[in-house]
């Protein structure tokens, strides 16, 4: 590997103020809110958020390092089509505000499983618990280890250093200040990786010799081919993977992820939550537009020259890193930016995931055993739970070299589980399919892990090195050909089929498969009993449908916390489907009007219902 430049010291220096400013945010918050000594406060920040630093920290949690490093490296060899992400990121934050979050916040429940439980039963809540802590465990793997054994390969930083370190911080402002200090610290983290993107883009386009020649030799180069509408489902990136595939995939991230509904039920009201995501989405294509052009921009940079195939990097993860050494390497200070940068969408992530995970372990399993703690026994499990789940974050890293790349490999994992996990927040089946949509997931997502799909799926565009002033090595793309040629001549028969499926693909498969389960075992059965299941657990057509209602326009922000009434404080103390519907009835009895408007809001109480009916 051609060694561009290595981190001098302002760089460190920069890059250790990253570090600083977050640890320093979890110790303010762990001293401002000392005497607030409960799980609530820590796990949910008291319910009590704004709506602008929550959109920072879901953008910057979910803009990961594989974001800033692996997607301008997947537009540089794929093309522009990646920002078709950005339909799919509009459909998911329009789904998540308005037909997942009423039915979350309303209900008062802080682990999204609960309501698995209410609306099926205990066993279908600790299956659902158990896939999303694998899940999380294995994305954060990837999130930590691939930016930093990039960044290692290219700039000679400290592989282990990193990711210990990252591992320590994370750990230490989430078990120090809750999710007060993983929220705040993600806002200023999303500036980082704003001005970063910005440096690369601005010194980058420069280098390039500017917007019209990137442009241009984009163009000339097929990178600006964006709309491919071939329908084969093989096929890894076209408009309809992009959207179709990317929604169900997105939609398993947002809409029914613990991460982020956690953080949107911390808002003060849920008018504050709604923007909350409606601003986050103006930060994802922000950073999507960002990610896009950097790609781009580098591309033009290497057209007569691409390092990759010159052996100049070992892998596609490495271009980026390369890049910004080589174009900001003479200014002190700037290379430090950027891997700050890349280390904020690591440690944003990493922090969210800490704080999930804990958040679902307590409510999930913790306080179902353990009924008569006190607040402040559940603070301290809470933030022992933050550092265990910080330790196996950590340890996980280890394994995520073995994951290919790091793009493919992150929304792999979320695919795999999140499509069947999005399915038991739709349907009014029975939820056996759980089962079989996890398989069918697995199944493909494994499978295409071993057999690789063939080029002509994946399609990576042509690669120019007539530039380089330096022969390739006798092991250059020649070997890569008789590689190929190997992998196609003896393959196993699924492995041009299956498994070469587009991994955007992996979620609507896992989603159809519960579904057709799911409907199988209610024919054999017999179907859910609709009066069983409770008005405050679904959310109509109508609803999703006449989102622009008055009570949406005029939603006023400046009101205080809706309480959460009887019934929601009844989901928290009730873990029995039968105290839950005995407290529903008799919130019920207050109001019948609440369902004929079709807004029952179990999570209101009387004098509240009145002033909601008055704004209908």
């Amino acid at each position: 590997i051609h060694t561009v430049g290595t981190f001098q010291v302002g760089d460190y220096v920069v890059f250790a103020f990253l570090f600083v400013v977050s640890s320093g945010i979890g110790v303010f918050f762990a001293i401002k809110e000392r005497k607030k000594a409960s799980s609530k406060e820590f796990l949910v920040g008291g319910r009590q958020m704004s709506c602008g630093p929550v959109a920072l920290s879901l953008t910057a949690s979910f803009m990961s390092a594989v974001t800033v490093i692996g997607a301008p490296s997947d537009v540089y060899r794929y093309g522009a089509s990646y920002v078709i992400f950005g339909v799919a990121y509009t459909f998911v934050v329009f789904f998540t505000a308005e037909l997942f979050l009423p039915v979350f916040y309303r209900s008062g429940i802080t682990s999204t499983y609960e309501y698995l439980e209410l609306r099926f039963c205990k066993l279908v809540r600790v299956a659902a618990t158990f896939i999303y802590i694998i899940q999380t465990i294995l994305y954060t793997g990837v999130v930590v280890y691939a930016p930093a054994l990039a960044l290692n390969q290219v700039t000679g930083f400290d592989l282990w250093g990193s990711i210990f370190a990252t591992g320590i911080v994370c750990t230490f402002y989430c078990t120090l200040g809750g999710l007060k200090a993983v929220v705040w610290t993600d806002a200023f983290q999303m500036v980082v990786m704003v001005v970063g993107f910005l440096t690369v883009l601005i010194q980058g386009a420069s280098r390039a010799g500017g917007i019209e020649s990137v442009w241009s030799t984009a163009h000339t180069g097929g990178r600006m081919d964006v709309f491919d509408f071939d329908i084969n489902p093989l096929r890894r990136h076209t408009f309809w993977t992009l959207t179709v595939g990317g929604t169900f995939t997105w939609l398993g991230i947002y809409g029914v992820n613990q991460s982020t509904i956690q953080r949107c039920i911390s808002c003060k009201t849920e008018g504050h939550a709604r923007w909350a995501l409606y601003l986050n989405l103006l930060g994802l294509w922000i950073i999507l537009f960002c990610a896009v052009v950097s790609g781009l921009i580098m591309y033009t940079f290497y057209s007569r020259c691409d390092p990759w195939s010159a052996g100049s990097v070992s892998a596609p993860d490495q271009l980026m890193p390369y890049f910004v050494m080589e174009i900001l390497g003479a200014f002190p200070g700037l290379p430090g930016l950027f891997v700050a940068c890349a280390f904020s969408g690591t440690l944003s992530t990493v922090a969210a995931s800490i704080n999930a995970l804990a958040t679902v372990t307590y409510e999930d399993f913790v306080s179902q055993c353990f009924r008569d703690l006190s607040n402040r026994a559940a603070n301290w499990i809470s933030k022992a739970l933050c550092v265990v789940f910080g330790v196996a974050c950590t340890t996980m890293a280890v394994a995520a070299s073995y994951m290919g790349g790091i793009v493919q490999a992150a929304l792999s994992i979320h695919g795999m589980c999140g499509g069947p996990m999005l399915e038991l927040h739709f349907d009014n089946f029975k939820a056996g399919g759980l089962i079989v949509g996890i398989t069918l997931s697995f199944w493909v997502g494994v499978g295409a892990f071993i057999y690789p799909a063939p080029s002509n799926n994946t399609r990576p565009l042509e690669l120019n090195t007539a530039g380089c002033n330096f022969n390739l090595t006798a092991d250059g793309s020649n070997q890569t050909s008789v590689t190929a040629s190997a992998l196609t001549s003896d393959r196993y028969w699924l492995a041009d089929s299956w498994y070469s499926m587009s991994y955007l693909y992996y979620s609507a498969v896992g989603f159809i498969g519960t579904v057709a389960a799911g409907l199988l075992i209610t024919l054999l059965t017999g179907p859910m009993d609709p009066k069983k299941v409770k008005p405050g657990l679904t959310r109509s057509v109508k609803d999703v449908i006449c989102f622009c209602s008055e009570k949406f326009i005029h939603a006023d922000f400046s009101e205080d916390k809706e309480d959460l009434g009887d019934f929601g404080m009844a989901w928290e103390k009730h873990t029995d489907m039968e105290g839950v519907i005995k407290m529903e009835e008799k919130v019920k009895s207050d109001n019948d009007n609440l369902h004929e408007n079709g807004y029952t809001n179990a999570a209101f109480d009387h004098n509240e219902t009145s002033q909601v009916q008055a704004k209908l």
